[in-house]
């Protein structure tokens, strides 16, 4: 089978490229108009976290094409300008690094985002529910209302679920799907009619459909622990268009680069065939219209049929094909099904099948001789040592000359850490336990739940530890929710899971979501810090990161956002460098109608959900709005709601 024509931009060649082109500008500093030939852009006056140990702060930065040319004070780094340079005063901000999520899954995301209803940052149980019956009036026959993945109970003021009952209600006549985590589902009575599920209907391997005391089904669909239930009720609903899922796509990327993000490693999915669900992101590459460096794994689809699958990638691919904006990047999450251990924390630890080791062997050995990176989905420290024993017997005899991934490691120990270490490989982390924590505490303990995972341990370690989140359907797309969790050790419910020496200062978790995640897609030369010869891949933010308070954190978002050199997002005071977007499609999409979560600080700074103040008093937040009416009504875990500080962690209802 012939090779499928690549664009390749190595990594190596990309890093010495950059940094003759850096040390080239360096020698023609010291003449102003050799410095006025080279400069595209300043960003001057703010305040610049490079993450570059030689020179982590700076005030200024130079950038000439797409890389950092310079970074220092303001008046050194004014001396390159020239007559075209484009000059942009950040006026005091903190800028940062270009985030980048190490464990994602855009590309699917992507072709589904504008028809997501989504509950991130939404306070209260009554505002999802309001928003449910908008959207259900709305949307047309035979579209569904879907809700999936990125929030938990545990954010709404009331502390739990919306019940079934209330879910009919909101949406008496257009079929609902709700995900729940990779738990369950919520479908009210018109997607059960329109699935077919019925008392006849048996439950299939690894799931439950729950019925009542007359055998009819309830409407929750329940991992009993396998998620395949819940993914392939998903997929049987209806799907956009493809010139909608292209806009679709445009406008979850304008969505990252809202909240500073500027990469991702795209971890495959269920469902996310190669090639053929490739062929939106391939479009906007080819068109331009990438916001994103993306590099992305090839997840195997089909139990029994692994190994065939790779044999076939084999042929048609391989990593580091494509170019700096979008390249491939190796094999995983999923490389066998039978090592899957669903991270599903209201059922019991999965035992793997005795298969598993068969079938997983002669698929990393494949990988190993052709010089394949891989990663591998694994929650437990229990599987992570079954998988590390197939990896250390491959490593004997076809020595591993590339990286691999451990994903998640929640409940990873020490010794599996040397192992892994001793291999050569890296950990990907997300903030799954913002949104289980709860659950892991109510299942396993409090004490165990204080190294979930032991991050810290891996830094200790010296393993390359990236950062993530597992969007969408597990955990918000968000990082700073991710970033929030790092450095306090909180869940969205405000419960502290960590002991100190297991919480990260902020440079640190910083850190992990730039520079240490950049070595999942080998690309830890050109990116992840602003110092000369690096990709020039920044955020500016709406507040500063380094210096407010820590339930501040997750409100962050970037006000100004750039890849390569070039502008891809701006609001506010950069609103007029923001490049033009098309509108979002189809008409009822909730993205048409509906602000985005990370649509924070833009015109007003307030949020969808702010509203009047019934006492005229002034401690309202952006986020919550004034909603006290919630606090004093609702029975919530404290003595004296006069002092209390939120479920939600905001002083909004402290009165």
């Amino acid at each position: 089978m012939s090779r499928t024509p690549t664009r390749r931009d190595t990594v190596k060649g990309m890093a010495a490229a950059a940094l003759v082109t850096a040390a080239g500008m360096g020698r023609a500093w010291g003449s102003e108009t050799s410095g006025q030939q080279m400069v595209d852009v300043i960003l001057k006056n703010g305040r610049i976290t490079t993450l570059d140990r030689k020179k982590p702060e700076a005030q200024a930065i130079a950038v000439k094409d797409g890389l950092v040319m310079a970074t220092g004070r303001d008046e050194e780094v004014m001396r390159l300008a020239g007559s075209n340079t484009k000059i942009v005063d950040l006026g005091g901000r903190r800028v940062i690094p270009g985030l980048n999520d190490s464990h994602t899954h855009l590309i699917r995301g992507g072709l589904n985002y504008n028809m997501e209803l989504r509950w991130e940052g939404v306070p209260s149980v009554a505002d999802a529910l309001r928003m449910l019956k908008e959207q259900a009036d709305r949307t047309p026959v035979p579209q569904w209302v879907r809700v999936v993945g990125g929030w938990s109970e545990f954010q709404f003021a009331e502390r739990r679920m919306p019940t079934l009952d209330e879910i009919n209600a909101a949406a008496p006549a257009t079929p609902v799907f709700i995900l729940h985590l990779y738990g369950r589902a919520l479908l009210n009575k018109a997607a059960l009619d329109v699935l077919g599920i019925t008392k006849d209907t048996p439950n299939p391997p690894g799931g439950l459909i729950e019925k009542n005391a007359r055998g009819e089904p309830t409407g929750m669909l329940v991992a009993k622990p396998s998620a395949l239930i819940l993914y392939s009720t998903l997929a049987r609903g209806p799907k956009l268009p493809v010139e909608d899922q292209v806009n679709s796509t445009r406008h979850y990327m304008r969505e990252m680069n809202r909240l500073g993000i500027t990469s991702v490693i795209d971890a495959g999915g269920g469902g996310q065939n190669y090639p053929e669900d490739y062929d939106v992101i391939r479009r906007l590459h080819e068109d331009g219209n990438l916001t994103l460096r993306i590099a992305y794994n090839l997840f195997a689809q089909k139990a029994g049929s692994e190994l065939s699958d790779y044999e076939r990638w084999l042929e048609m691919t391989e990593p580091g094909a494509g170019d700096a904006f979008l390249r491939m990047n190796g094999a995983g999450e999923n490389i066998v099904w039978s090592a899957a251990d669903f991270e599903n924390f209201l059922e019991p630890r999965p035992e793997l099948a005795p298969i598993m080791e068969s079938e997983l062997e002669p698929v990393v050995e494949l990988l190993a001789a052709n010089k394949w990176p891989f990663r591998i989905h694994a929650t437990y420290d229990e599987s992570i040592s079954r998988f590390l024993s197939v990896f250390e017997r491959v490593n004997g005899k076809i020595p591993f000359q590339t990286r691999f991934i451990i994903d998640h490691a929640e409940t990873v120990s020490e010794g599996n850490m040397e192992r892994i270490a001793a291999l050569g490989g890296g950990i990907a982390t997300q903030h799954r336990m913002a949104f289980q924590g709860e659950y892991f505490v109510d299942r396993f303990g409090a004490e165990a739940a204080k190294q979930t995972p032991p991050i810290a341990k891996m830094l200790q370690a010296g393993l390359p530890v990236g950062g993530g989140t597992d969007a969408t359907r597990v955990a918000s797309y968000d990082p700073w929710v991710a970033l929030y969790w790092l450095t306090t050790g909180k869940t969205l419910g405000g419960l502290s899971l960590y002991d100190e020496d297991n919480v990260l200062d902020r440079e640190t978790a910083l850190r992990i979501w730039t520079q240490g995640s950049a070595w999942f897609s080998g690309e830890a030369e050109v990116k992840g810090t602003l110092e000369p010869g690096r990709y020039a891949d920044l955020a500016v933010l709406s507040a500063d990161y380094m210096s407010v308070p820590p339930e501040a954190i997750r409100r962050i978002n970037a006000v100004l956002t750039m890849v390569g050199g070039r502008i891809v997002y701006g609001e506010g005071d950069f609103a007029s460098l923001s490049p033009p977007m098309p509108p979002a499609s189809p008409a009822w999409s909730p993205a048409a109608l509906i602000p985005s979560p990370a649509m924070r600080a833009e015109s007003s700074g307030t949020s969808q959900f702010a509203r009047a103040c019934h006492d005229a008093c002034a401690s309202g937040c952006g986020i919550h709005g004034h909603a006290h009416g919630i606090a004093w009504e609702a029975p919530l875990p404290v003595a004296d709601k006069t002092a209390f500080w939120g479920a939600l962690g905001c002083s909004c209802f402290a009165v």
